[in-house]
């Protein structure tokens, strides 16, 4: 680190009144005199560097120095914390402590590094459809006690959800240190270790439940129909696991990918929507996965979506919540709330991306005086919660119209203590989730991926024709005046404003001569498979008549634009077009 000359200058200057106000100077005479006094023979008056620096060390006065002056380090840190990461090691998610540029952190800093390393195991069939198969956290530090830096495991990975105590095979895995290690712990460390963490986690939960169990109490004795409300504490993950639901939201910036927080709706939309499979009848199936799993797979439940899209809001630096409650038919639902500081609520609809102001119903007002109708799909709200914060809701009702949203006020909203949620949930925390690995750009060619699909869809549509005896006759250049609406249709989905719609109705009027009557169908997928929204096009009777389309001089467009985001989800834009002269 080089600093500017002024600052230089300014911190010799400190040092030296620090040195003078010590008088320094005066007790480094003392030791030399006495040092030639004492530790040189007579024929031996010279005294080195080395020599003088080991007699102030030996007598105190370099550590009382050291202990004199203080460092702001405010602007040190701040500056450190937004350089790059460099991660050392084998695993993405860890990234150990170094103490210098060059020097991997000793064992012993690694060994209290408690974050496993999580492994997900995803299947893909031909058709590009994924299924989660397995999620298992690994323990890595018994590399730490291996003698030359390698170890081998085998562990068995378990199935996902209902089938979470099925066995769905073995995986050996080869630990190696890189670069090795100078020196290794012994396996008693390692193990002794690992042992009290384990302890140390089990308390640590015991106690958590205990809390959650004596907060619960306390909720139902401020009214007895809190019972039927959906306030969620715990929530299982793909493991059969029972975790805080606070676990599954932590602050996640996108770096360079996602440059606003409603572009950052638009991916979460994008990504697609599974609920847990069911196996026999009954209600849902409880199953909220961690973020590795979900993004990996690329598809989860409305809970999943909802914590990604909190995470993503907290790292733009928004008061971002969980809200648990219902919806229409009291089906139970997750979706994301903002607060900002002037006061104003929005909802977030993960599932879609769109967004809603609330506008409590006003209490002044007579019972039988009509209020507006509220545009958001939600009716009831049991609680709401982040990384540090769980609040569940109080209020006489907890109809999502006339709940007010003032979270600071405890007759309204009933808070956990932030101190027990930390204890299980903060980054650090032997019970918490690993760090989140930062998103992956994506590896789709939006170009080459556009084309495909259309091509795909043009001889689909031929054969379609075919098959109905019609003939089929594309117009390359009304195909591409379809662009622009694509365009503008996934800008609208991200911004909420439409433009461009003018230029492209003009152009469509150019093209189409007069006599002549256009159609245009569009219609959006969050996946790439060409025959599979071919299909789902042909269930819309508008989409089928412009596909089917029969007349005088048809000529038949089609145009696909995939819009690409991180993890490699896509929107997917798909435009059906036709024009032909009309007979009377």
């Amino acid at each position: 680190m080089s600093l500017p000359p002024e600052k230089a200058s300014e911190l010799k200057q400190l040092i030296q009144q620090q040195l003078s106000k010590m008088d320094v100077h005066g007790r480094i005479r003392e030791v030399l005199a006495e040092t030639i006094r004492e530790e040189l023979g007579p024929d031996q008056q010279h005294l080195s560097t080395e020599d003088l620096i080991k007699a102030l060390r030996r007598r105190g006065i370099i550590d009382d120095v050291m202990k004199e002056l203080n460092f702001v380090t405010d602007n040190v840190e701040q500056e450190l914390s937004s350089s790059p990461k460099q991660p050392v090691g084998f695993d993405k998610q860890s990234t150990f402590k170094k103490s210098d540029g060059t020097r991997m952190a000793d064992p012993t800093t690694m060994l209290s590094i408690s974050d496993p390393v999580h492994m997900v195991l995803i299947k893909t069939d031909i058709f590009g459809e994924t299924t989660l198969v397995a999620s298992y956290f690994l323990e890595w530090r018994s590399v730490l006690g291996s003698e030359d830096g390698v170890t081998s495991l085998t562990v068995e990975l378990m199935g996902v959800g209902t089938e979470s105590k099925v066995s769905v095979g073995i995986l050996n895995i080869k630990f190696e240190m890189y670069p090795p290690l100078s020196q290794t712990l012994s396996q008693e460390v390692v193990n002794t270790q690992l042992a009290l963490e384990r302890q140390k986690t089990a308390e640590k939960e015991r106690l958590f439940l205990v809390y959650a169990k004596q907060w619960w109490r306390e909720y139902l004795q401020i009214r007895p129909s809190h019972n039927s409300r959906l306030v969620k504490i715990f929530a299982q993950d793909e493991n059969g696991i029972n975790r805080p639901v606070c676990s599954y939201v932590k602050p996640l910036g996108a770096g360079r990918l996602l440059d606003t927080p409603r572009q950052a709706a638009r991916f979460v939309n994008v990504l697609g929507y599974e609920r847990a499979p069911v196996i026999g009848g009954g209600g849902k199936q409880e199953q909220w996965c961690t973020l590795l799993a979900f993004l990996c797979r690329n598809k989860g439940d409305c809970e999943d979506h909802a914590n990604l899209l909190c995470s993503l809001l907290l790292g733009y630096g928004l008061e971002a919540f969980v809200c648990v409650g219902t919806k229409a038919k009291g089906v139970p639902h997750a979706w994301v709330m903002t607060c900002g500081t002037d006061g104003t609520v929005t909802f977030w609809e993960s599932l879609t991306g769109h967004r809603y102001i609330h506008k409590p119903a006003s209490p002044d007002e007579s019972p039988l005086a009509e209020q507006p109708k509220p545009l958001y799909p939600y009716r009831t709200i049991g609680c709401v919660f982040n990384h540090h914060m769980f609040l569940g809701n109080c209020q006489p009702s907890d109809a999502v119209e006339a709940c007010v949203f003032d979270l600071s006020d405890e007759s309204k909203w009933k808070p956990m203590s932030e101190e027990a949620i930390k204890s299980v949930c903060a980054p650090g925390a032997t019970t918490s989730l690993p760090p989140f690995p930062p998103l992956c750009a994506s590896t789709v060619d939006a170009s080459v991926t556009s084309n495909e699909i259309e091509m795909q869809l043009r001889l689909l549509v031929s054969e379609h024709r075919k098959d109905l005896g019609l003939t089929t006759v594309w117009e390359d250049q009304l195909s591409y005046l379809l662009s622009p609406a694509l365009a503008s249709y996934e800008f609208e989905r991200t911004t909420s404003i439409s433009a461009g719609n003018e230029e492209f109705q003009d152009a469509i009027r150019r093209a189409v001569p007069d006599g002549h009557t256009f159609k245009g169908f569009p219609i959006h997928f969050v996946y790439r498979n060409a025959r599979r929204a071919f299909a789902t096009c042909l269930r819309s009777p508008f989409c089928e008549e412009i596909i089917c389309c029969r007349g005088d001089q048809v000529r038949l467009a089609v145009r696909v634009r995939v819009f690409t985001y991180p993890e490699s989800a896509c929107a997917v834009w798909i435009m059906f077009a036709c024009k032909y002269r009309s007979v009377l």
